[in-house]
């Protein structure tokens, strides 16, 4: 597998040391809802976690919270509660919106709250080793005595100084310095050997991921929009304390815009994670991140929306179709066996075919937007087998499980009814049957609409009075 490593500048290969491959992402600050940007860059980093899993793969993934930010503070006062009110909210609705989302589980979400030990342990190093000065105001990174300062974002000199986010701190040796220890005497505080505070943002990620996988992470990730100053403080930081490297790969996802504009609170254009799916469905905005290349700014808007949620109904469509094949009758089933054998063996060289064209796109700088084609390809040839009527119990048994693999590896999930909720169904739809045997069509079609109203299902009438239902994700 080849990524395109924003360090180097080039597609690298991701080599695998003892079947262990460590990640490292950085999360959200947890003083809001979490809008669809968020949404892009986990549901990417979701993906390559499914990917690598499915290929056999122990994966170590960290994603952190920051729970302590002048941000936080702010949204504290005016809500009148306290920071760790605020963020414990807003955590829990983070958790709320990606279960709908339907992330793996498997994932360590370390709050920077709980790590201050390891902050402060790493400052002091850096202090002592001559990368770090006391000030009256904190504890700065010195810049220039770490020499690889901006191989990350390919900086120097003059770009340094006009892209970082300078605090203005006439005690600081150079504007480039960036805080590690800032000294509060309100708010939330600990105590340092260097005076009550709070850690700089840059430094909370530094000590997690080290304490968490290590001196060096294989992936490290996030949106483009934290290469610099974040990331690049991160090496800084980092590599200062440890002498090592600190990620094999640095990835990083595009922006999203709100059809065509820039997302921002000024513009009053930001789509919350939540709002989103309850509008679109989860499966919709899954397909829509897919259908972009992750490095490439993705539009939120009504037309690729709307693409989106039709390539899922179509996906939709063919997972119901395969669920319910025909079953023939022996008689029937011994005129047509050497035509459904010639049908299993294309199925099964096409599900192949598929499968292997998806790899090899993911394993191409996880190239998704290809991966999504192919399988829109396999979808619209399952849904042309349907409306022949020549899916059968063998061919849905070699086509579904592959099937199900892309399912999971792009992280689709068809929302089933309860065991309960099918047998009603089975129910309403025989009695509905018997309905149009006796050209009832009125009371027919009135079970039709209560199965919509009460259940999202929706009914395909096929030949011979065959009918197979669906559920909506709505």
């Amino acid at each position: 597998m080849k990524l395109y490593n924003t360090l180097s500048r080039a597609y690298d290969e991701l080599i695998v040391e003892n079947n262990t491959v460590k990640i490292y992402v950085c999360g959200v600050t947890v003083y809001d809802d979490s809008h669809i940007g968020h949404a892009r860059t986990i549901l990417i980093f979701d993906l390559l976690h499914r990917y690598l899993k499915s290929k056999g793969y122990d994966i170590k993934f960290v994603q952190n919270f920051t729970d302590v930010d002048d941000k936080i503070i702010k949204k504290a006062k005016d809500l009148g509660i306290s920071p760790k009110e605020v963020s414990e909210k807003y955590i829990e609705k983070y958790f709320d919106d990606f279960s709908r989302l339907n992330l793996l589980p498997d994932i360590k979400y370390p709050k920077a709250t709980e790590h201050i030990k390891e902050m402060i342990d790493l400052i002091s190093f850096l202090i002592e080793n001559g990368y770090a000065y006391v000030t009256l105001n904190g504890v700065y990174f010195h810049v220039k005595n770490f020499p690889l300062y901006g191989k990350l974002s390919k900086k120097s000199g003059e770009a340094l100084e006009a892209g970082a986010r300078i605090e203005i701190d006439p005690t600081k040796k150079d504007p480039l310095d960036f805080a590690l220890w800032k000294f509060f005497k309100e708010g939330p505080t600990w105590e340092s050997p260097w005076g009550k505070g709070r850690p700089g943002w840059h430094i909370e990620c530094s000590a997690m991921a080290l304490k968490l996988l290590g001196k060096t992470v294989d992936i490290h990730g996030g949106g483009n929009d934290l290469i610099f100053p974040h990331h690049e403080n991160e090496i800084a930081q980092s590599e200062a304390t440890t002498n090592a490297e600190f990620a094999k790969i640095w990835m990083h996802c595009g922006m999203v815009n709100i059809n065509s504009e820039k997302m921002s609170k000024s513009l009053g254009n930001i789509v919350s994670i939540g709002n989103a799916i309850d509008r679109w469905g989860s499966n919709t905005i899954r397909v829509l991140c897919l259908s972009t290349q992750y490095s490439k700014p993705l539009d939120y808007s009504e037309a690729n929306l709307l693409e989106a949620l039709a390539k899922w109904r179509l996906i939709e469509n063919s997972y119901y179709e395969l669920k319910f094949p025909i079953e023939k009758d022996k008689e029937k089933e011994k005129q047509d066996q050497d035509t459904d054998q010639d049908r299993v063996s294309e199925s099964r060289k096409l599900s192949n075919m598929t499968i292997h064209s998806i790899e090899n796109y993911l394993d191409n700088d996880l190239n998704t937007s290809r991966a999504l084609s192919e399988f829109m390809k396999f979808v619209s040839e399952i849904n042309n087998s349907a409306s022949k009527e020549t899916i059968t119990n063998e061919l849905s048994n070699v086509i579904l499980p592959v099937f199900n693999q892309i399912m999971y590896i792009f992280g689709l999930k068809i929302f089933e009814p309860s065991h309960d909720d099918v047998k009603k169904i089975d129910e309403m739809i025989s009695q509905r049957n018997r309905f149009r045997s006796e050209k009832n069509f009125k009371n027919a079609d009135d079970i039709r609409k209560k199965l919509r109203e009460e259940f999202n299902v929706e009914l395909v009438d096929h030949k011979n009075n065959r009918t197979i239902w669906k559920k909506i994700e709505k």
